[in-house]
């Protein structure tokens, strides 16, 4: 009957989860029948205490310390749980992560499992609507008794201490002294008891919200590709057979069928292949969408578990049907795998976006062009620079997708004997995206060179036009790592639209 219930729960796209989760987003209060389930748990908390009953950090102690009693004072309990676990360190999470973060927990407190009154899952959420919005340190947490120590600094700016964003006129986010932004906003610091200190830091919901949106960027970085690809095979003068749609139909695979139609919508209607050009292109043109089309395969499964996971709960101990269950799902295992998994797709789209630059630089595949794409070889040396980093940027990004799940260390006294390190993996998949989109960068410059060189530099106002305006033929050398960055953030923005406007019109690839 459970497998029923959860195989049969309504679907949701990792998409809307984000949209539901930006600043200005509302949550609902607490309606009559969410109520009935979370004051049930809490009726059964009351029963346990009265009948001195063994509970999980209420009435003992915290990880191995659980063969201790705890603090008859819940608010003590609860203090001491969130004081001692505020251990993070490094550069915060992004506001838009720590409110992902806060939008996670509070999703899955809410559900009735947790034991936390609906009072103060109001709120936390009023607190949410108001825009308060944690600072939350990154590093830190193993990420198996839930992201205990991030989580524990969120629970410590509620309470008035630590630090929060708030936004100036500007609508920059700035770090302020948390008790300051719960001034800004009317709001008194909270008083955490054992229980609900207890449920709010036992669960996976930063790692979770950091790996979410790392499948964002990923997606958008593939958008940018196959768009890139498209450019490429027009300029070129290849042929267009690599992308009919008879051959992703004769493999089946979806992914591949997706991403052949994107780069089937950026190419001409009359695309034709160039005599001169090669029947078949190497594989960093032809196998595009073999390439892509598996990593957006990979995404899409990988979205079902992080969508289950953020519409989960993964609290500790939980109330189910008139009992409290001492399990583990708190454990991020699944985050971890999907987050690694992540990785190792970013770094393939990565790859394919640096083999198409050198592609487009080398006179042998680039229909007789200069090398490096300089009109004055010798005299100047054209994109040999964004080539050589691109190339370094790709190499480092397989070094920090090394799989976290491959890191794991006994810890807690043994306690926490088995953990994921999801959140030390989902890190370093962001870091590794940052990387990324400066290939995809790269690569726009270089096929915005190519066009100068080609004679077939656009016009108007599309996506191309804005990318030459930025990067100009080049008639001498001159420093391209502005550029560079300028043509990441025109592609990030023209992928992102393109996604936009794809899954306003249906239900979005894998849905």
């Amino acid at each position: 009957m459970i497998t029923e219930a959860v195989g049969t729960s309504q679907k949701e796209r990792l998409a809307d989860i984000l949209r539901a989760a930006r600043a200005g987003a509302v949550l609902d209060q607490c309606g009559p029948l969410d109520a009935e389930r979370m004051r049930a748990g809490v009726e059964g908390l009351d029963r346990v205490l009265a009948r001195e009953e063994q509970l999980y950090g209420v009435t003992r102690g915290f990880g191995p310390l659980v063969l201790y009693s705890a603090s008859e004072s819940g608010a003590e309990q609860g203090a001491g749980l969130i004081a001692h676990l505020a251990t993070a360190q490094g550069r915060p999470l992004s506001p838009e992560a720590s409110r992902l973060v806060l939008w996670i927990r509070l999703t899955g407190m809410r559900q009735g499992y947790s034991a936390i009154a609906p009072e103060f899952w109001n709120t936390l959420a009023d607190l949410w609507n108001k825009g308060f919005t944690p600072v939350i340190p990154r590093d830190g947490t193993v990420s198996a008794s839930g992201d205990l120590q991030p989580l524990a600094h969120a629970a410590l700016a509620l309470a008035g201490e630590g630090e929060a964003w708030l936004r100036d006129e500007s609508g920059e986010w700035r770090i302020h002294p948390s008790a300051e932004a719960l001034a800004a906003i009317g709001a008194p610091p909270l008083v955490w008891q054992a229980r609900q200190a207890l449920s709010f830091v036992n669960g996976t919901s930063v790692s979770l919200a950091v790996t979410m949106l790392n499948h964002r960027e990923v997606l958008r970085i593939c958008r940018a590709v196959a768009t890139l690809t498209a450019r490429a095979v027009t300029l070129l003068g290849s042929s267009p057979e690599a992308y009919h749609r008879g051959v992703g139909y004769a493999r089946g695979q979806l992914g591949q069928i997706h991403a052949a139609s994107w780069i089937r919508g950026g190419l001409p209607e009359d695309q034709r292949r160039d005599p001169a050009r090669p029947l078949q292109e190497p594989y960093s043109l032809r196998c595009a969408p073999q390439v892509i089309g598996a990593v957006l395969d990979q995404l899409s499964a990988q979205e079902e578990i992080l969508v289950r996971e953020a519409t989960g709960c993964t609290d500790n101990p939980l109330y189910f049907e008139g009992e409290f269950l001492h399990g583990g799902n708190f454990h991020a295992m699944p985050v971890g795998f999907a987050s690694d998994q992540i990785g190792l797709c970013l770094q393939q789209v990565a790859f394919l976006a640096e083999r198409q630059l050198a592609l487009l630089c080398a006179p042998q595949t680039n229909g007789d062009l200069p090398p490096m794409l300089t009109p004055q070889p010798g005299r100047g040396s054209g994109l040999a620079g964004v080539q050589l980093s691109a190339t370094s940027f790709t190499s480092r990004i397989r070094q920090l997708v090394f799989p976290s799940g491959l890191t794991s260390l006994p810890t807690n006294g043994w306690n926490q004997d088995h953990v994921p390190m999801a959140l030390n993996g989902a890190n370093s998949v962001g870091e590794a995206i940052d990387l990324a989109w400066l290939v995809v960068g790269s690569l726009g410059l270089g096929v915005t060179q190519y066009a100068a060189l080609a004679g077939a530099a656009p016009a108007g106002d599309g996506v191309w036009a804005e990318l030459a305006r930025l990067s100009p033929p080049l008639a001498a050398d001159r420093p391209l790592a502005p550029e560079v960055r300028a043509a990441r953030d025109v592609l990030r923005e023209h992928a992102d639209r393109l996604l936009e406007e794809e899954e306003s019109g249906d239900a979005g690839f894998g849905a």
